[in-house]
């Protein structure tokens, strides 16, 4: 049985090709009007925010909060000429 993530990363898919569809039959039209222009802007932002929700389901959770827990040390630009 497949998970809730399963889906949801199909529907996310589903939603981002739509959204390039839109995209590239909108892009003829990019010149002939600023309502064509400023659709075209937002739908390249909701394409953006589609593919960080899709980022944001396929990371593990544990992992995550594993790495929150962890300190993490900055690599400083003197640690490369070291030894």
């Amino acid at each position: 049985m497949r998970g809730p993530e399963v889906n949801e990363k199909e529907l996310l898919q589903k939603r981002i090709q739509q959204t390039e569809l839109q995209i590239k039959k909108l892009n003829l039209n990019m010149n002939s009007s600023e309502v064509c222009e400023d659709l075209y802007n937002s739908l390249i932002i909701q394409k953006a925010v589609l593919k960080k929700q899709l980022k944001d389901v396929s990371k593990n959770p544990v992992i995550e909060s594993i790495k929150k827990i962890i300190p993490h040390r900055e690599k400083l630009i003197c640690d490369y000429f070291k030894g």
